[in-house]
């Protein structure tokens, strides 16, 4: 069986996307008649006609698109393949699109980010913030090369390494009698006004989890749309909530208005990791991604009950 040459079908999805034989052919560094060439033998190959001829351009026939489709995820393997090869051996060099989830994003990204560009100068790093789902669905399209999350988080063909254990702790408002109590327990939360993030974020999913609560169980529950405006509506005496000891070691805004306390017993609320797609040629960079969090992102001692 003879096979079409990744010039080939480059050639087709350039006239694909340009709609023009000339304009194609630019695109592509090659004369017109050479592009033309490459079409027609693929037409050849095909039996099928693939592009219509136009006085002033040229559309793709229901063949060619399906196989400009076909053609450019071929491409994009091609080029994968080219950087998997080409950066073998040379940790975080070339582009790296790395993601987080909302309530890891600001607490993990802005040390991450200065610590690689320091180490890997030839390093071209590209940021994303949002919901597990849906960095779970980039990682699966290749779109990603590794993203923080809350752990657990089993995914068929996602491979996840833990980096450590986030504590829950209590936020409350300053004169709040939970402020003062001690020996605090998750059961002190059944006849509070509970403040949690809105649903689709996974901490509120194990804020419940661990005090046992069900959604709406308690005194009204206000959602709140990120971990700051959590905090705000605790300040503004709405009343209290869990936050991750990750956010408040480093760098979520709290203020005198907001009393933060550790559990008696202390609860680990979620395990932060890093997950990238199985078979990927940047894992063992999303490893050493993990290790370098982990040294950088230590938590520090247990605040007192």
């Amino acid at each position: 069986m003879i096979l079409p040459t990744l010039r080939q079908l480059q050639f087709l999805v350039a006239l694909g996307e340009t709609g023009s034989f000339s304009r194609a052919a630019e695109a592509c560094h090659v004369t017109q008649p050479t592009l033309s060439a490459g079409i027609k033998e693929l037409e050849d190959l095909f039996s099928v006609s693939l592009a219509e001829r136009e006085p002033r351009g040229a559309t793709l026939t229901h063949a060619g698109e399906i196989a400009a489709a076909r053609a450019s995820a071929l491409l994009a393997d091609a080029h994968a393949l080219v950087q998997a090869v080409t950066t073998a051996g040379e940790i975080f060099s070339g582009p790296f699109n790395l993601g987080a989830i909302p309530t890891i994003a600001p607490f993990v990204l802005p040390q991450t980010v200065s610590v690689l560009t320091k180490e890997y100068p030839d390093l071209k790093l590209y940021l994303n913030e949002d919901r597990t789902s849906r960095l779970i669905d980039q990682l699966k399209a290749r779109t990603l090369d590794a993203a923080f999350i809350a752990l657990p988080y089993d995914v068929p063909g996602i491979e996840t390494m833990t980096l450590f254990d986030d504590e829950f702790l209590l936020a409350a408002p300053a004169g709040h009698p939970l402020a003062r109590k001690n020996g605090l327990s998750p059961e002190d939360l059944k006849d509070t006004d509970l403040l949690l993030l809105e649903d689709g974020h996974c901490l509120r999913e194990h804020a419940l989890s661990v005090c046992r609560l069900k959604a709406g169980a308690g005194r009204e529950q206000v959602a709140a749309t990120s971990l700051g405006t959590l905090v705000n509506m605790v300040a503004g005496g709405l009343g209290v909530s869990l936050i991750p000891r990750l956010a408040a070691d480093n760098g979520l805004a709290l203020g005198p208005d907001v009393a933060v306390r550790a559990f008696v017993t202390p609860i680990i609320g979620r395990q932060i990791g890093i997950a990238w797609k199985g078979g990927s040629p940047r894992a063992a960079e999303a490893r050493q991604l993990g290790e370098l969090v982990r040294e950088h992102l230590k938590p520090r001692a247990t605040l007192h009950a």
